[in-house]
């Protein structure tokens, strides 16, 4: 070497760099949410176009459309020919973006603009009081809000539904599997488990606003008379008993830590002896210092939920372990974090 010391990490000047990438975070939620409400990935689906072709197509402003497209482009969401400024989809949005795709991921963002910023932005408040201005898991106003939101979150869960069903085996099995989704939502993992397999019988709990999406979406992807209801609080209402597995696909989040474990104790007593339970949440690790989604998750709990968090693998072992589940273990899968599952004896 010339004698010149070459900075690290460590003695490199401190600059506000990332600090101010950070005070924009808030635009690329929002840059897709337009991108998608203005079928802009849907066009562009269809091939490369410049700005003026798109305003006509979906009635929007050339100016506007510029500078959502360029930015788009900066965020390696869309391709841009400089020589003819015609605008074009990347692998990865026109994977994920273009709404009339199976794979599409874009429904939460369609709600970022008027269901979770409006919320966020009373977090200084939120913060100092520790409880939220809005009670998402209050019975009326719960109901409402899923019946909007979880269709549009199906793609989330639904991959991993098919890694639930080949752990379960639902594909060979030669007898009829009962099936318990709690806080069913869409039906996403009732679904899963029920495409794996005809003999798969599902019973979806909810609330009766919810399960009219539930038996919606049932039906559409072709397994409908595989399914039963029961309507009202999932902490109150007669489960029934005897089912071979359970599934409560991201519920523990909202409920808090105390819910929490009475709910997993009913499910419990609702299975049979050899049964599963399978549980989807966001998890955060045991120092409680990452992962960075699964802990921002955690805030929004905060700022949507009265006790509402994200949890541990421990604290969620724990809690199976009290019930009376063994063989507690997590099992990989396309999802925010890996699925937990645990087996009532036999």
């Amino acid at each position: 070497m010339d004698g010149t010391a070459v900075q690290s990490k460590e003695t490199q000047p401190v600059t506000p760099e990332r600090i101010m990438q950070l005070a924009w975070a808030y635009a690329p939620p929002l840059l897709i949410e337009a991108a998608i409400t203005n079928k802009v990935f849907d066009e562009l689906d269809k091939g490369a176009a410049t700005a003026e072709e798109l305003s006509r197509k979906t009635n929007c402003s050339v100016r506007g459309l510029t500078n959502l497209l360029d930015a788009l482009v900066s965020l390696e969401l869309a391709k841009k020919d400089t020589k003819q400024n015609r605008y074009s989809l990347t692998p990865e949005s026109s994977t994920f973006l273009v709404a009339t795709k199976p794979s599409f991921n874009g429904g939460i963002f369609k709600h970022i603009s008027t269901q979770l910023i409006p919320a966020w932005l009373k977090l200084s408040e939120i913060v100092r009081t520790g409880k939220p201005t809005r009670h998402v898991n209050d019975s009326d106003q719960s109901a409402e809000f899923f019946e909007r939101f979880v269709e549009d979150i199906f793609p989330m869960s639904y991959n991993a539904t098919k890694v639930l069903a080949r752990e379960l085996k639902l594909e060979s099995a030669a007898k009829p599997t009962r099936v318990l989704d709690i806080a069913s939502g869409s039906g996403v993992w009732g679904i899963g488990l029920a495409q794996a397999n005809k003999q798969v019988e599902v019973t979806a709990v909810d609330w009766e606003r919810v399960l009219g999406v539930t038996k919606r979406v049932a039906t559409k992807h072709g397994v409908g008379s595989q399914f039963k209801y029961i309507a009202g609080d999932i902490t109150k209402v007669n489960l029934g008993s005897g089912y071979d597995v359970a599934t409560l696909g991201h519920i523990l989040h909202s409920e808090g830590a105390e819910h929490s474990k009475l709910l997993i104790q009913r499910v419990f007593d609702a299975l049979a002896p050899g049964a599963t339970i399978c549980i989807a949440e966001f998890v955060v690790n045991e120092e409680r210092t990452g992962p960075p989604n699964a802990l921002i998750f955690a805030v929004n709990m905060l700022v949507n939920t009265d006790n509402g968090n994200a949890f541990t693998f421990g604290e969620i072992s724990g809690w199976l372990k009290a019930a009376g589940f063994t063989n507690i273990r997590q099992v990989e899968a396309p999802a925010p974090s890996p699925l937990i599952l645990a087996t009532k004896a036999k």
